[in-house]
């Protein structure tokens, strides 16, 4: 039988492994809204959307696990459309909200940046900056036209990725930095990367590329942000004998 561990001991234990307060971040992290003292189900997913909290709902979650939560830095701060829409429906089912933002990009092991070098077979990967975990490199198995390479991240991200610029003729050294990190591509230019690859990209990016000679990929916020809250959820899973389940609720960013 599926145990029931108490709220805050989950909470405790994913302090403990992501480490929030070593980051200035956009956002609270940690148990952002308080439900139920007992939780038997997880309910994980990237964005704690109106449609994510329905589903999980609908799955019976007594918390759910987010990687995008609220109370965002400059954003109104009344209860009021909706916000109280998705407050209402946590609170009127008793259920909590456990996001952390920065903490799961950034972790070694259970982070989105690792997670993605694991899907893309990526070698030797590690952060450029270990202090911050941010942005990675690591090597292609072989090197690999651009063309290729965009080809197995639509394979493993179920998302054709957009390409721009033009660098060497093969991948093999890739930099990355999940979600809205097109800003980044200047540390993958220093560390003499091939190819760079983030979630999203803006005007500038695109000149960047183009005139620095790197290849760049923006493979999508969302797509690219899926799998650190599945290894948190199923890391807790096997060491509390809670249940998990992923939610992925569809966004084209």
């Amino acid at each position: 039988m599926t145990a029931q561990v108490a709220r805050d001991d989950i909470v405790r234990r994913v302090d403990e492994w992501l480490q929030p307060g070593r980051f200035q971040d956009y956002c609270p992290n940690g148990l952002q809204v308080e439900g139920k003292s007992r939780v038997r189900r997880i309910v994980s997913g990237v964005t704690a959307s109106q449609a994510f909290i329905d589903a999980a709902l609908a799955a019976d979650a007594d918390m759910i696990l987010v990687h995008h939560g609220y109370f965002w830095k400059g954003e109104d701060q009344r209860i009021q459309g909706m916000k109280k829409q998705r407050l209402q429906s946590l609170l009127a089912r008793d259920v909590s909200l456990l996001a952390y933002h920065l903490p799961l990009d950034a972790h070694a092991e259970l982070g989105n940046n690792r997670q993605l070098a694991n899907r893309l077979g990526i070698k030797h990967a590690k952060p450029l900056d270990p202090e911050g975990g941010l942005v990675w490199m690591g090597d292609l198995e072989a090197a690999m036209s651009a063309e290729d390479f965009a080809g197995l991240l639509e394979d493993r991200l179920a998302r054709r990725p957009l390409h721009v610029g033009e660098g060497r003729a093969g991948i093999r050294k890739v930099a990355w930095c999940t979600g809205a990190a097109q800003g980044f591509i200047t540390h993958a230019l220093e560390a003499g990367a091939d190819a760079y690859v983030s979630g999203e990209i803006s005007e500038p990016t695109v000149h960047t590329a183009r005139e620095c000679g790197i290849h760049y990929f923006s493979a999508g916020h969302h797509a690219t942000e899926r799998y650190g809250v599945q290894a948190v959820g199923e890391r807790l899973a096997r060491e509390l004998d809670i249940e998990h389940q992923f939610i992925d609720i569809d966004n084209p960013v």
